[in-house]
Order: structure tokens, then C-alpha cells, then sequence
């Protein structure tokens, strides 16, 4: 075994899971074990499936009809903070605190992502007509793709199995349409579809689990939302929300400006090469995500029992993610163009580059998670908005300046130094969150003097 390993293993010892949160053992943490494992089995699944599909998708496609999909899926998301308008922590939390409200918190948020829906498409489509009035292929893919938006709205049944601890339902429905979805890429593939198939069967996945969602609350719940609608709690949602929606679209940004960029200034090859390194990179992302939602609602709950226990649980969650990013990144580091080989073949090889250093924004992704639920906890998501907008600032400067001279590998540069802009040392320019700042630097010293344990 060799010294890295040894250095993991005897991080991973000192991280038991009970004493890591300080949880009651017979009822918190046997609840978030299972809920983790269930969001861990959900994403493993759909990020083996989802690899290997979408690797034999970009094979098939070649680069330069894979950078015309990515293209179109990166401008999709730009407007989906619209569909989703920051909702989705703030109705866990209330979902919390308020259950006898629940009909009508579910219901309320339904009809909000529904018209949010309508509206994003409705502007996605405006936009694309706008900037490519010439390319009708272009125009085309990102109408299509823009619907998805409209199905996001029962996503909010999602939302209340999170806050019931009981994401297996979702986990199932979803992986249900999921692996309905994959086998139709590859009759895609087998039958020589074009690349307009790919992007209609995209959105059926998402049409297909939104519909799935709903029949399994009803089963279990033996109750309707949708006819709940309230405008105060509307009014209440979208006052706390609204930074939240342009902290979004402003992570949105910086997640996928990389690639329209690339896209306008190179060409369609130059973000068929980039994408491949990111969905190798980004893969990684459900972790943070599949651990913070289990363990947020304990954080909740500390924070009206005990300060002390409140931060200890926060700090343990921002330990916990830099000892896993950093045991993700740093093999890839080295590892990256013998896997991008493996799964792209030769026409990708420029991406290993790309990948070496894109991987290492996991790092400030894992840790930006891990502090949103201290963010949500003390009233300061209007804070969270300005961290990510001079993250997404950042990050258009850098392309600017890094795309002509670097290509990919300057997106990937971008991309990194954005992250960290954001996540990291945004922090302490505001005094409000400069006790999270210094949380987060005692973390990554707690990590290194693990490191040094032999």
C-alpha cells in the first residue's frame, strides 16, 4: 500500500460518522445514513450509466456535433434559475419547521416553478433567436431543450421526501425513467439517429420523472397539493429566495459561460473538447450535494438547540468535503489523459490537459456546499448572491483574457481561479461572513495536519 493510501486511510478512521455530527444514534443518524446512502446509490447508478452513455453518445456525435449539444445545454442553463427561482433550500427548511403548513408550502411552490417555467422558456428562446437568428439548427436544440424547464416545477415533490428523510422514493422513480431514457440512447445510437433525437429524449427524462414524482406522492402521501396555493407564504418564499435566484444564475455563469465562450470565440470542436474534460470533472459534483441535503436538516435543527453544537456540525461537514475532494483530484491530476484515452478515444485526447486542472475546482465546489446551509441558517443568502457574482465576474475576465491564448486549458484556469474567488476568499471581504472564512481556513489546516499523521 502505498503512502497516499496510508495517509486516506488514517483520515477516513478519524471521520466516525456518530461522533462526526454528534448525533442521537437511534434516530438521527440512522436517518441520515439511509437517506445518504439512498442520494449515494442514486447518483453512483445514474454517474456509471450516465458516463458510459454519454461517452458512447460523444463518440458517435464526433466533437463538433457534441459541442453544438453542450452548447445548447450550457445556454439552457444559463435561464433555469428562472424555472427553479432559488427555491429549493428554503422549502426544506420550512418544510421543517412548518409541517402542518405542507399542502400548502408544496402547492404554493408548484404553481411558482410552473410560471417560472413558462417564463424561462419564453427567454431562452428570445435569447437564441437573438444572438444566432441565422443558425436554425442552434435555435432549434435550445427551444427544445428549454421546455425541460416547464417539468421542473415537480421537483418540489422532491423537496418533501428531503424533508421527511426519505429520498429512496425519488430515488427509484427517477432511476426508473432514467434507465428507461439511457436504453433509448442507445437505440439512438444503433438505429444512426441525428443529433435532434439526443436533445427530444433529454427532455422526455425529465418529462418522464416529473410525471413519476407525482404519482409516487400521491401514492404515499394519499394526498393532492395542487390545488394549495397561498399568497403569502408566495410573497414570504420569493423575499427570502430572490438573491438566491441571482446567485444562481450568477453560479450559472461561471459553471457554463466557459463553454458559450469557447463556443463563440473557437467554435463548436473547441467545446466539444472542453466538455468532455468537464463531464468527467463535474461527475463528481453529486457528493457535496448527496451529503449536504442529509445532513442539513441536523443543522437546522442544532442551530435552534445549541451554538456550539450548531458549528461543530458545520465544521465537520466542511472537513468531511475537503478530505473528499481532495482524495477525487489529486490521482486524477495525473491520471487524466489515460482516462480521457480510455473513454473518448484519440479525436479527444486535447481534453486530458483540460481535465488535470479542472478537476481541482471540486475542491472550492465541495466547500462552497458545504457552508450554503450556514448561509441559509443565519438569514444571509443576499451575501450569497454578491460571493457569486464576483465569482462569475471573475470568471468572464479570465476567459477573455485565458480563451485566446490557452484555448480550453484557459477556461479550465478560469474556471478554477472563479471558484475559489467565490467559495473561498469572498468570505472575508464581508465582515458578516468572516467567521465562516476562518472556519474554513481552520478546516484546511485541520486537513493537512491529518495529512502529516503517518
Amino acid at each position: 500500500m502505498s503512502d497516499n493510501q496510508n495517509d486516506y486511510s488514517v483520515m477516513l478512521g478519524k471521520f466516525k460518522l456518530q461522533k462526526f455530527f454528534n448525533l442521537k444514534p437511534n434516530s438521527e443518524l440512522r436517518a441520515i445514513i439511509a437517506n445518504t446512502s439512498w442520494l449515494f446509490g442514486d447518483r453512483i447508478l445514474r454517474m456509471g450509466v450516465a458516463l458510459i452513455i454519454g461517452v458512447w453518445v460523444a463518440r458517435y456525435l464526433g466533437v463538433s456535433q457534441y459541442g453544438l449539444f453542450n452548447y445548447a445545454i450550457a445556454f439552457v442553463a444559463l435561464f433555469n434559475p428562472l424555472a427553479n427561482l432559488g427555491l429549493d433550500s428554503v422549502v426544506v427548511r420550512d418544510l421543517v419547521r412548518k409541517p402542518q403548513d405542507e399542502k400548502q408550502i408544496l402547492g404554493t411552490v408548484f404553481w411558482l416553478k410552473f410560471l417560472g417555467g413558462i417564463g424561462a422558456l419564453l427567454l431562452t428562446v428570445s435569447c437564441v433567436f437573438l444572438f444566432h437568428h441565422q443558425q436554425d439548427q442552434t435555435i432549434l436544440l435550445v427551444a427544445i431543450l428549454a421546455t425541460g424547464g416547464i417539468f421542473q416545477a415537480f421537483d418540489t415533490i422532491d423537496l418533501w421526501f428531503q424533508s421527511q428523510v426519505q429520498s429512496k422514493y425519488t430515488v427509484v422513480v427517477k432511476n426508473i425513467a432514467f434507465v428507461i431514457i439511457a436504453l433509448s440512447k442507445v437505440f439512438l445510437i444503433y438505429i444512426k439517429a441525428p443529433l435532434i433525437a439526443f436533445v427530444i429524449i433529454s427532455v422526455a427524462e425529465i418529462g418522464l420523472g416529473a410525471l413519476s414524482l407525482y404519482l409516487i406522492y400521491t401514492f404515499k402521501s394519499k394526498s393532492n397539493f395542487l390545488g394549495n396555493w397561498s399568497f403569502s407564504i408566495a410573497k414570504n418564499m420569493l423575499q427570502e429566495s430572490w438573491p438566491l435566484i441571482f446567485s444562481s444564475f450568477a453560479i450559472l455563469i461561471y459553471m457554463k459561460i466557459d463553454q458559450i465562450m469557447l463556443g463563440e470565440m473557437l467554435g463548436n470542436n473547441a467545446v466539444g473538447i472542453y466538455s468532455a474534460a468537464t463531464r468527467v470533472s463535474e461527475m463528481f459534483y453529486f457528493i457535496p450535494m448527496a451529503i449536504s441535503s442529509s445532513v442539513s436538516p441536523a443543522i437546522f435543527a442544532a442551530k435552534k438547540t445549541s451554538e456550539e453544537l450548531y458549528y461543530q456540525r458545520i465544521k465537520q461537514l466542511i472537513r468531511l468535503m475537503i478530505l473528499v475532494a481532495v482524495m477525487i483530484s489529486l490521482p486524477m491530476t495525473f491520471l487524466s489523459g489515460t482516462v480521457i484515452n480510455i473513454l473518448f478515444g484519440n479525436n479527444y485526447v486535447d481534453a486530458g490537459a483540460i481535465l488535470s486542472i479542472h478537476i481541482w475546482a471540486s475542491l472550492f465546489v465541495f466547500v462552497g456546499v458545504a457552508i450554503s446551509p450556514w448561509f441559509i441558517a443565519e438569514g444571509l443568502t443576499h451575501l450569497s448572491m454578491y460571493r457569486t457574482v464576483i465569482g462569475a465576474v471573475s470568471n468572464i475576465l479570465l476567459n477573455l483574457w485565458l480563451i485566446p491564448k490557452y484555448a480550453g486549458l484557459g477556461a479550465a484556469i478560469a474556471t478554477l481561479i472563479s471558484y475559489a474567488c467565490s467559495d473561498f476568499f469572498s468570505n472575508a471581504i464581508y465582515p458578516k461572513t468572516r467567521k465562516i472564512f476562518l472556519i474554513q481556513i481552520q478546516s484546511l489546516i485541520y486537513f493537512w495536519q491529518l495529512k502529516t499523521i503517518k
